[in-house]
């Protein structure tokens, strides 16, 4: 099986710095499975182009099976994974590339952190569903998506089409997002991993997805194919895209198997729970002006835009990335002039003071202190609190004490987190805070409560006092 990643950007031969694989070289990786190969047809700098080929032993693969596996049949042998893309291209890319996946490149650093034009060809792709799902799962990722379907036998074009396609992607895209889009997508395409999946894979996923799996608008199709349909795996995997504030829409929704013979019940996200509670104390405060700070790829901004009592929304975030998809997702472009003066979207620290930040009624604070660094926390605080001073600031977090609820979660929620809070820590800086800049303040929680852990957000609302100077 064979992938090419070709870039034009100049000079195009610092794709082997970026891969950490010399274009002179021709290198060879052992894998479980077979053997990894890396080559370069074309390296000059107007063009360069790296090529992974995987070349399986089956003999080797089948011993390294268990007898009660799958599979444990003639189909070990005789099967079209010698030439069809599939999770294994997948894991050994992964290997291969480990150091560019992590976009890591000391010698051309500014290079690996920004986007350049890549091209990308699959000879053979198993794709389930056909080639649209091809264009499903590519297209929202920037790529130009080509995938033409391979014919069953091209000497009897009555047979029809295969499941097989011939993928070509093309698009501006920085090189460790393209490598990790396709780690995850490659077995998703297959709907198949040909290896045992533990719950490490739910991390894998999410450390594979950062940055563009949660606002992905298949995201729920992603993590159900990548986890192979396994249900306590996909459910884990959606609560914690969910807990990032993302625009995951979907409920997480139990497997056939688990939901059989019990009434039809739909469950809304952790996110949805938390926009519909802070949506509804916006209206409760009557705010006609709300700011949503470090407001991401817009998913709370479209609720607020399509409710006529906020006169005036704003968004502001430190990732111009997200603010584009923001601004995407509420169709900017297409609003009219009047529609368009009633919302704004800018970059911002939430660190350093900016004009921006005040005159609103209301700011919300949904799942971004715990992505800043304790000793900044200081100063967010004297920024949103003391200069932006709306006259209601809405806080949510995550409450440590209820991860223990989540049976394959290791360590914090997401690996951005920089702490996550007890319910107590949380009362002792929200009562802190609230005493500092002259607020009162009142918390509650948001999802599911268990009466020992408490809620899996917490939630805190400041509301200006009226006497403080």
């Amino acid at each position: 099986m064979l992938l090419t990643i070709a870039t034009t950007h100049r000079p195009a031969t610092d794709l082997g710095y970026l891969l950490h694989k010399h274009p002179d070289r021709v290198q060879q990786f052992r894998q479980s499975f077979g053997t990894a190969t890396v080559f370069y047809p074309e390296a000059s700098e107007e063009r360069c182009t790296a090529a992974l080929m995987l070349e399986i032993d089956p003999v080797r693969m089948a011993r390294s099976r268990g007898r009660n596996a799958a599979d444990f049949s003639l189909g070990q042998y005789v099967n079209d994974r010698p030439y069809a893309a599939s999770s294994l291209l997948g894991v050994a890319l992964a290997d291969v590339f480990s150091t560019a996946r992590h976009g890591r490149c000391v010698s051309r650093q500014e290079v690996a952190d920004a986007a350049i034009p890549l091209e990308i060809a699959i000879p053979v792709l198993p794709c389930r569903g056909g080639a649209v799902i091809a264009h499903r799962l590519f297209e929202p990722l920037g790529w130009s998506v080509e995938a033409a379907p391979i014919m069953l036998d091209e000497a009897f074009p009555d047979w029809g089409e295969s499941r097989y396609v011939r993928l070509g992607l093309s698009g501006t895209v920085r090189l460790a997002d393209a490598l990790n889009q396709l780690h995850v997508l490659l077995p998703v395409l297959d709907e198949s991993k040909h290896y045992w999946q533990g719950p490490d894979e739910v991390d894998k996923l999410m450390r594979s997805g950062q940055g563009w799996l949660a606002a992905h608008p298949e995201a729920t199709l992603i993590t159900r194919r990548y986890l192979g349909h396994r249900g306590q795996l996909t459910r884990e995997a959606l609560t914690r895209l969910a807990e990032l504030g993302d625009e995951v829409e979907e409920a997480v929704e139990p497997s056939a198997e688990e939901e059989a013979g019990q009434p039809e019940e739909r469950r809304l996200s952790l996110n949805q729970q938390r926009h519909e509670v802070v949506h509804a104390a916006l209206r409760e405060l009557g705010a006609a002006s709300v700011i949503d700070l470090g407001c991401g790829p817009g998913a709370f901004l479209e609720r607020l835009v399509g409710d006529a009592s906020f006169t005036r929304v704003a968004g502001s975030d430190v990732d111009t990335r997200s603010l584009q998809r923001a601004a995407r997702r509420l169709h900017l472009d297409r609003m009219s002039e009047r529609q368009a003066e009633r919302i704004e979207l800018f970059q911002g620290a939430l660190t350093y003071e900016d004009e921006r930040y005040a005159g609103f009624d209301a700011a919300v604070l949904m799942e971004v202190v715990e992505h800043v660094d304790p000793p900044r926390l200081d100063a967010l605080e004297r920024v949103v609190f003391g200069a932006g001073r709306p006259g209601a600031v809405l806080v949510t977090t995550p409450n440590v004490e209820y991860n223990v609820l989540y049976p394959t979660l290791i360590g914090r929620r997401h690996r951005d987190h920089r702490f996550e809070w007890t319910r107590a820590e949380f009362a002792a800086w929200s009562d802190r805070v609230a005493d500092t800049y002259g607020y009162r303040v009142e918390r509650r929680g948001i999802g599911e409560e268990d009466a020992e852990l408490g809620s899996p957000t917490q939630f805190a609302i400041f509301v200006q006092e009226a006497t403080h100077e």
